[in-house]
Order: structure tokens, then C-alpha cells, then sequence
């Protein structure tokens, strides 16, 4: 099971590259490009928690000696980015759009910033899965900071192209997530109690899974990720400018 949800090899991610990852939470993606590419990461989030997080999380992966790579993280909005037009090759955006109301701000700031020819790959909940989700809890949703919206792909995919970039292709990710997400929602608990034990016993899995990762589990999730991957992922071009 990859721990990614974008996959680099999709965005074409290439050393030397400027990459914005927006809303890093505590660090997933920007981590993982450090540590495998020599690349120029700025990764930011509005949480100061998730940032603090992120930055101690760094210090076990920091290269001192490499002056070919580097990681910054710093507090931001996503709706108005502290960035210069056309600043960055690649823009990672992963389960971000669903916490926010005015989603299509954030769009118009990722063509702001993304260089002619970049690409950004977008992430967010399928709908069916999320779908249950709500339907099988509405806690799920009406927690602080949680999703204010389900996404069907082929409205989302419009937005996006609405704000100027070009579609290049999709892929589902995380089936093996969907399970544990529908079975905390079955047996919701408040963040002071207790998980119940069916959920603990899949979240040990999804642990094992990821550190092992099993042929078996990875040949699982690759033929359900098309049929309840829990994430769509997309990928868009900014088209080069006309001379």
C-alpha cells in the first residue's frame, strides 16, 4: 500500500523541480518527495498544529549534506498564497478541496502559481465511499474541520478546467482505507473514548500493511481501487503561453 495519494510518477515529478504542496497537513507527500527526489519542496497548511508536527517529522529525514534538495514548511491560506505568479513546476493538492467552502478560489490560486507547463495533481474523497460515510454517520462530516462537501468527479474535473488547466488523466487510490473508514463511522466514538476494537483491529492491518507491504495486499488494492478506491486522483496541465 503506498502511502501517497498523488502518485509522483503521474505528476511526472523531476529533480530540480519547484513543487507547492498545498495543504501538507503533517507532511505525507511533501516528506516522501524529499526523501526520494532532489527537489525544492514548499509545503504549507492553515493548521499550526499539523505544521509544528511536519517540522519534527523532518528533522529524522534532513539531509545536511545535500545541497541538490530542500523542505520548508510555513503556515498559509490556500485561498490567498504568499507566492509570486508562475513559481512553482508541480502543485500537490491531496484531500484538501473538501474542507473547504469556496474550493474554487483555491483552484484559480493553483493556476496563479503553477509555471506554463506545470502540473498539479488533485485529490480528493470518491464520492461513493464518502457518500457512505455521511450516510452511515453524520458526525463524520459535522466534526470540526471535516468535509463540507462531496465531490463528484465529473464536476470537479469541470471546475478545474473552468479555472484554466487541462486534464491529463485519473487513477482511484486507498481501497483498503474504505473498510476502516466505514467501520468508524459505524462505531463512531468521540475523540476522548476509545476506539472500538473492530476499528483498532483494521487500523493494526492498514499499519502492517504499510510498513510489509504484502504482494497480496498490494495486488488487492490495485484491482479494487477501481471500484471503491477511496480517493480520485487528477492530474492537469497549465497550457504554455501563446506567443
Amino acid at each position: 500500500m503506498a502511502l501517497e495519494t498523488i502518485n509522483f510518477q503521474s505528476l511526472g515529478l523531476d529533480n530540480k523541480d519547484r513543487i507547492l504542496d498545498l495543504g501538507c497537513g503533517e507532511g505525507r507527500h511533501a516528506l516522501s518527495a524529499y526523501t526520494t527526489n532532489n527537489v525544492n519542496i514548499v509545503a504549507v497548511d492553515l493548521s499550526l498544529a499539523d505544521i509544528k508536527t511536519a517540522k519534527k517529522r523532518f528533522l529524522e529525514f534532513f539531509e545536511a549534506g545535500n545541497r541538490e534538495k530542500n523542505l520548508s514548511f510555513s503556515l498559509a491560506n490556500a485561498k490567498s498564497l504568499p507566492f509570486e505568479s508562475n513559481s512553482f513546476e508541480k502543485v500537490i493538492c491531496s484531500e484538501v478541496l473538501e474542507h473547504i467552502h469556496d474550493y474554487e478560489s483555491v483552484l484559480k490560486e493553483i493556476y496563479r502559481v503553477l509555471k506554463s507547463g506545470g502540473v498539479a495533481g488533485i485529490s480528493v474523497p470518491r464520492f461513493f465511499p464518502e457518500w457512505v460515510c455521511w450516510k452511515l454517520n453524520s458526525a463524520y462530516h459535522e466534526a470540526e474541520g471535516g468535509h463540507v462537501r462531496i465531490f463528484k468527479q465529473r464536476d470537479l474535473r469541470k471546475k478545474i478546467e473552468n479555472a484554466g488547466l487541462v486534464f491529463e488523466n485519473l487513477h482511484y487510490a486507498h481501497a483498503l482505507h474504505v473498510p476502516y473508514w466505514w467501520l468508524k463511522c459505524l462505531f463512531w466514538r468521540e475523540p476522548d473514548q476509545s476506539e472500538a476494537l473492530i476499528v483498532k483491529l483494521y487500523h493494526r492491518f492498514l499499519v502492517w500493511d504499510l510498513m510489509k507491504n504484502p504482494p497480496i495486499t498490494e495486488i488487492s488494492e490495485k484491482l479494487l481501487n477501481p471500484l471503491i478506491g477511496k480517493s480520485v486522483v487528477m492530474y492537469f496541465r497549465k497550457p504554455y503561453e501563446s506567443k
